[in-house]
């Protein structure tokens, strides 16, 4: 894996907490459909009381006069704010129903908005007003460099998409930042950045929030017939000093590896440094105290000699340096109105705020007060 393509995340996936928070219209096909982490499947001659059952969201026949008004729209509440590297609106299986033109914009918004308090939001343009094909993935490159907590697509001037996907790299809030952190969790920006094998699913399912449903929710390699073993690499979401690890086996029975062992930046991946090579039992949740709490940036995780793990967890304490750098980042990519509005928040006067927000800044200069938000300390080492 070393195309960046393939370490991005899907954004607007149920499976990280999205959700569909508004439409104006939904009468053939709910919008919740647009976020549904599996692909998209047609049952044909299926139908309910309001005609084909469609696996996206449909809205009816616009009755407008020509150029069809302003369009339909769905807002989402992304399931982890990040900068978006690529949108791809899915028209499959909608043919004589799919929206000829389809634009996308984002926000970036503090705390927990209702829809009603977003059309006066700031939007930024992702997706210019754009041709799409019917019953294809219709894929747009997006090069704004900032984050985003919501996304709108809009479709001209009706009609249906099956589903949204909004990929790129999730930017957490250090503010909401705990001193005990799972560095390896893809929401708090931790990436796979190579593996062995992912023949039956893909290795970032190791990073996914919460439990795994089933089996298909971990990374799963093809048996091995040599001498060798499988492996996966992952860049943390910073550098921190490892406290707990843990390696989730869970509804991995008869596949499960027979052991495994992880190692970090700090010394030889080989040599299993934070946790030595190691018996794993199926379908079991396994956890261990590292001692010393050795500073990584970077873990591979070996299995041997092949087969399936649900989750990895690398729980540790973000150094100083790294926590200050999460914080600028932040900072620096927050849209122009939200990073005004943190920045007030932070004590700062309005037009300090304001002038601050216009040039980018990050942590520099900023007072006591906003430190303390970020949980920093004065003179980070």
């Amino acid at each position: 894996m070393t195309s960046d393509k393939t370490q991005w995340v899907d954004l607007a996936s149920r499976s990280l907490g999205a959700g569909v928070i508004y439409a104006n219209d939904e009468l053939f096909a709910d919008r919740e459909n647009l976020i549904k982490p599996e692909d998209p499947v047609f049952q044909p001659h299926t139908f309910g009381n309001k005609g084909q059952v469609m696996d996206g969201w449909e809205t009816r026949r616009r009755r407008e006069t020509a150029g069809g008004g302003q369009g339909d729209s769905a807002i989402v509440r992304l399931g982890c704010a990040g900068v978006v590297r690529r949108v791809v609106v899915d028209t499959s299986y909608f043919t004589g129903n799919y929206p000829p033109e389809v634009s996308v914009e984002a926000c970036g918004a503090e705390g927990y908005p209702a829809p009603a308090d977003l059309p006066t939001a700031s939007w930024t343009t992702l997706v210019p007003r754009s041709a799409v094909a019917g019953d294809s993935r219709n894929e747009f490159e997006v090069t704004v460099e900032q984050r985003f907590t919501h996304v709108r697509l809009t479709i001209f001037p009706d009609g249906g998409v099956a589903r949204l996907r909004v990929y790129g790299e999730p930017v957490p809030d250090p503010r909401l930042l705990p001193a005990t952190i799972d560095l390896a969790a893809l929401e708090n920006g931790a990436v796979v950045t190579g593996c062995s094998n992912m023949f039956y699913s893909s290795p970032a399912n190791l990073l996914r929030p919460g439990l795994a449903r089933v089996m298909g929710d971990g990374w799963e390699t093809a048996r091995r017939r040599d001498d060798s073993n499988d492996w996966v690499a992952v860049r943390l979401a910073c550098s921190g000093s490892v406290e707990v690890v843990e390696l989730d086996t869970s509804h991995f029975v008869g596949n499960a590896p027979g052991w495994a062992a992880l190692g970090h930046d700090g010394a030889s991946y080989h040599g299993g440094d934070l946790v030595a090579r190691t018996a794993l039992q199926p379908d079991t949740r396994h956890r261990f105290a590292v001692a010393g709490g050795p500073v990584a940036e970077q873990v591979r995780l070996d299995v041997y000699p092949d087969g399936g793990m649900a989750r990895l967890r690398v729980f540790g304490i973000p150094t100083p340096r790294a926590r200050a750098a999460l914080a600028d980042r932040f900072l620096r990519l927050l849209p122009e109105a939200q990073l005004a509005a943190v920045l007030g928040a932070a004590g700062l006067a309005q037009d300090e705020a304001t002038r601050r927000a216009g040039a980018r800044a990050g942590l520099e200069g900023l007072p006591d007060r906003a430190h303390e938000q970020f949980r920093l300390v004065r003179n980070n080492p």
